[in-house]
């Protein structure tokens, strides 16, 4: 403090302090924006971070529905990254055991599954994320 009123000895303590604050608080959201800004010559970088083999088999099931046809590639990669933003592996995963649970033939077992309202939501998540994914990438 002796050395900011050497510097600055007409002004009081008090407001070198508030300028100190204030530079600070106006600072702040200029750094987390550097963070937030996106650079076009970078690839995108989904939220959560998936395994290679858990993208690898989404893009090949794509493919598969879509003919392996190679003009999916991009938007079948493009859908596993838009799901990446919106849920985490650990659901994803939850969501796509809960799907296949549903799908497959457990009969009145299957019940467990639609009427529990966490995996219901999970599942309900899961086909959101997809939706915005066939939104973004096709």
């Amino acid at each position: 403090m002796a050395y900011a009123r050497k510097i600055l000895p007409g002004l009081p303590t008090v407001s070198i302090r508030w300028a100190v604050l204030l530079t600070g608080l106006l600072t702040l959201p200029t750094m987390a924006m550097a963070d937030e800004a996106v650079d076009p010559n970078q690839p995108h970088k989904p939220r959560y971070d998936y395994p290679t083999s858990a993208r690898a088999d989404y893009v090949i099931g794509c493919l598969a529905s879509n003919g392996m046809k190679h003009e999916f590639l991009d938007k079948c990669s493009c859908g596993i990254d838009t799901i990446a933003d919106q849920m985490s592996y650990d659901d994803y995963q939850h969501a796509e055991t809960v799907l296949s649970m549903l799908q497959g033939a457990l009969g009145q077992r299957a019940e467990e599954f639609r009427s529990t309202a966490i995996l219901t939501k999970l599942v309900d998540r899961l086909r959101q994320a997809q939706a915005e994914a066939n939104l973004r990438c096709h």
